[in-house]
């Protein structure tokens, strides 16, 4: 039927049809990979709808459903370092969103009804199911990033002043975020064992990865840069703590469906009040100490 869809129209449902087939294969071999048995189910379930969906809009494009191997490739990516549950959940809002645009388009393509309801109800009960056990440690995550932002950029901060040597900045902030690691550790898996969870050492080692990684990400500016430009490093690494804080934020929202910016901005003026206190901290402590 492409001879009766202009070049415009032609565009649009082959993009569609290639992100359902990319879909499809994702989900197929993300549920490779998974042992439960009841969310392989309903991944394999949602492949083959997302295949069918395919296959609809090949009635109108003529076009064999191929998927995008780049898209398809970084999607798998993602799910290894985020977890399938959040990806799933980001592709299916990219495609809740693809339904304002099928609404348009309905009263020509009449199976575009069927799909908009599968999309709408079916595949979002499915993937409320899902049961994937890193979102158990959601909360031990959260606990280490938070905690390893707010204390180490109000630390550097407070330091770059005082210190006025990149090196030096960082060589504190290292020894200060593996103490404090440590230190958050192992006050999270007494707290989870008191709280009586069986998996109390592996919600702490959440929280410690995550409050380490941070640590890193925080103190990566004062290692690479010279050890006169301090001012620089604390502008990047204030740069990377709001990176942090987005990309955290952004993971919570996805995963319970909230909104982001709102989380955004409640951990980003958190952390840069902060960091704000300690550098005027800082300041003052050198002015009187003459340091």
């Amino acid at each position: 039927m492409t001879q009766n869809l202009l070049p415009k129209e032609l565009k649009l449902l082959t993009s569609f049809q290639t992100s359902e087939i990319t879909s499809a294969f994702l989900y197929f071999k993300i549920a490779k990979r998974i042992k439960d048995k009841q969310n392989k189910k309903i991944l394999l379930r949602i492949a083959k709808e997302e295949i069918a969906h395919s296959y609809i809009w090949k009635h109108y494009t003529g076009i064999e459903p191929k998927p995008n191997l780049y898209k398809l490739f970084f999607c798998l990516f993602l799910s290894y370092l985020f977890g399938y549950t959040f990806l799933i959940k980001l592709i299916e809002t990219k495609e809740y969103k693809n339904i304002q645009i099928l609404r348009e388009i309905k009263e020509k393509y009449p199976e575009v009804s069927y799909i908009i309801s599968q999309e709408e109800a079916h595949e979002k009960e499915l993937i409320n199911m899902l049961k994937e056990e890193r979102l158990n440690y959601i909360g031990a995550m959260v606990l280490g990033l938070s905690d390893a932002l707010v204390e180490l950029t109000g630390t550097l901060s407070g330091l770059t002043f005082v210190l006025m040597n990149t090196k030096l900045i960082a060589l504190s902030g290292i020894i200060t975020g593996i103490a404090a690691t440590l230190s958050m550790a192992s006050s999270n898996y007494l707290a989870e064992k008191a709280n009586g969870n069986k998996k109390a050492l592996i919600a702490s080692f959440y929280t410690g990865i995550a409050y380490l990684i941070t640590v890193i990400c925080l103190t990566l500016p004062y290692l690479l840069l010279p050890k006169d430009m301090f001012l620089y490093a604390l502008f990047f690494m204030i740069g990377v703590a709001v990176f942090l804080i987005f990309i955290l934020s952004a993971y919570i929202s996805i995963i319970k469906s909230e909104s982001t910016l709102k989380r955004f901005i409640e951990m980003a003026s958190i952390s840069l009040i902060v960091t704000l206190i300690s550098f005027l901290i800082g300041l003052i402590l050198k002015y009187f100490f003459k340091i």
